[in-house]
């Protein structure tokens, strides 16, 4: 877009009445009042350069303008992260055998890799499972499955698959929301799923041990003491990976769904 200017700013010095004024090679006559006509930066026709290799009037030159790219931003270079205006994804997303791993095995790099992708398959399906066995945890739940017949066991255990998973849904969409309200800039889909994997894959060790000794054992009940403070752990670097946040507020967020975690599945009281 042509940049308009009237002259006046361009030099102090007038030409004579009477006498043309020379602009990069172009001659204006001079009108009535004293300061000739207006130019029109960017003309095709007009040359770039005067003769002598500098032009007074170049667009970098104090008083005159300079021409920016209309994805220019002169005004964002060297802007540091704040939190609200987070970055994009730090890598693709990982398959789900590299998901499942990393949650436990790499969680730093994990969580930050996937904070910016949705992944409800994983999370629902191994939940929904998880909610399956979890059956098999407990004492009493054991035996009255394993009394009841076939057709009132399947819709007990399906049942119980279904109330896990909107549990643990519930839980995690509480703790995006006090992230948020912590001053937390993640999205609620990848920080549900990865609190729904997290919450399953560390009470793992406690379910498959509780279905061949038994929910109230005391190595049981040792072990689910360990894996809810891996959880914890766990719970606390996925928020502040996915929210940017320190990790007392992390923990602040995570606070509701550990305690509901400790009390429904830890203690047997499910």
């Amino acid at each position: 877009m042509a940049g308009f200017r009237n002259g006046r700013g361009r030099d102090n010095r007038e030409a004579p009445q009477g006498q043309p004024q020379h602009y990069g090679g172009q001659q204006w006559p001079q009108g009535g009042n004293g300061h000739g006509e207006p130019e029109y930066f960017g003309d095709p026709g007009a040359p770039q350069h005067p003769q002598g290799g500098y032009d007074p009037y170049a667009a970098n030159n104090p008083g005159h303008t300079q021409a920016f790219s209309v994805h220019d931003d002169a005004y964002t270079q060297g802007a540091t992260y704040q939190a609200g205006s987070a970055p994009g994804p730090v890598g693709p997303r990982l398959h789900w055998k590299q998901l499942l791993s990393g949650v436990i095995l790499r969680p730093g790099p994990t969580y930050l890799q996937m904070r910016d992708y949705a992944m409800w398959a994983p999370a629902l399906i191994v939940t929904f499972l998880y909610g399956l066995l979890a059956v098999f945890g407990f004492d009493g739940a054991r035996e009255d499955v394993i009394k009841a017949t076939l057709g009132t066991a399947i819709p007990y255990v399906l049942f119980t698959g279904i109330a896990i998973t909107l549990s643990f849904f519930v839980l995690g969409v509480v703790t995006h929301t006090l992230a948020r309200q912590l001053g937390g800039d993640g999205a609620w889909q990848p920080t549900v799923g990865l609190s729904m994997l997290i919450a399953c894959l560390t009470d793992a060790p406690r379910l498959i041990v509780g279905m061949f000794l038994g929910g109230d054992e005391g190595f049981v009940q040792l072990l689910g003491w360990a894996t809810w403070l891996a959880a914890g752990a766990l719970l606390t670097t996925m928020v502040s990976k996915s929210h940017d946040l320190p990790w007392p507020k992390a923990l602040a967020a995570s606070a509701i769904q550990l305690i509901a975690l400790l009390s429904i599945i830890k203690l047997g009281t499910f």
